[in-house]
């Protein structure tokens, strides 16, 4: 009998995280699909301790090694999951009903998040959203992106699911920090290959207006002045994609 539901991953290092990720789906996932961007940890390991499927694959862009990794998968369904990404329980048994109804028309489903800082959970100030990540493989699209995810659903017939994913992404100052300038250099690329220009409002204004809207406009602060360090890792992060598209701006003036 086919596969009903693959799971896909891309990791890089993520031996912290990952077991309670796929501990948490290895119930309903008929196969576990993970794209290693040349982890040197133990996510390999802990990846084939769960029977997933492994392949090892150079890091360019997020949307690539998705895409490659949907080449690999043969479920009926796909569920898109991050490493630091735990399904609920809730949640695994809402999938279960879904896939499990074959007079469902639906192609794509909504998955509502629960993100935690430090590990306790954020409600505001951008943190509360869902995101498409249960799909028919075969209504699925994935494209190329070097930080955010592009995927759609072929047909638009979408819903809601209302089971929760608990994001762990923040899980540390340092290593938020250290994701946060990796983000603000790929965002960076990115918006140097479209053609965006930096300059001093960019670079000087954006950063604290970012702070501005998530703290204050967005009301994080109702989730507790802990979450100050976020926001102003997001202002960080927001002041190294504009320094850095500043650097790449100016070594392509100078080639010319």
């Amino acid at each position: 009998m086919s596969a009903k539901l693959s799971v896909l991953m891309i990791t890089k290092n993520a031996a912290e995280t990952l077991e309670k990720s796929l501990a948490s789906i290895k119930k309903i996932a008929d196969e576990i699909i993970i794209v290693d961007s040349m982890s040197t940890d133990r996510t390999v390991e802990i990846a084939k301790n769960y029977l997933a499927k492994v392949y090892v694959k150079e890091f360019t862009d997020i949307g690539r090694q998705r895409i490659f990794g949907l080449s690999k998968a043969k479920g009926k369904w796909v569920l898109i999951l991050d490493c630091d990404e735990i399904v609920s329980e809730r949640l695994m048994n809402e999938i279960k009903s879904k896939i499990d109804n074959n007079r469902i028309k639906i192609n794509g489903y909504y998955i509502p998040y629960q993100n935690f800082f430090l590990d306790k959970p954020l409600q505001f100030g951008g943190e509360d959203y869902k995101m498409l990540r249960l799909f028919r493989r075969v209504k699925l699209s994935i494209k190329p992106s070097l930080v955010h995810n592009r995927i759609e659903v072929k047909e638009q017939k979408t819903g809601y699911l209302k089971g929760k994913i608990f994001h762990h992404s923040y899980r540390s100052i340092f290593q938020m920090f250290i994701k946060f300038t990796d983000y603000g250099v790929r965002m960076a690329k990115e918006k140097y290959l479209a053609g965006e220009r930096s300059s001093f409002r960019k670079i000087f204004l954006n950063p604290p207006h970012m702070f501005w809207a998530r703290f204050i406009e967005d009301k994080g602060f109702e989730d507790g002045l802990f979450r100050i360090p976020l926001d102003l890792g997001f202002a960080y992060m927001e002041f190294i994609t504009y320094i850095f598209l500043f650097i790449l701006n100016i070594k392509n003036k100078k080639s010319k």
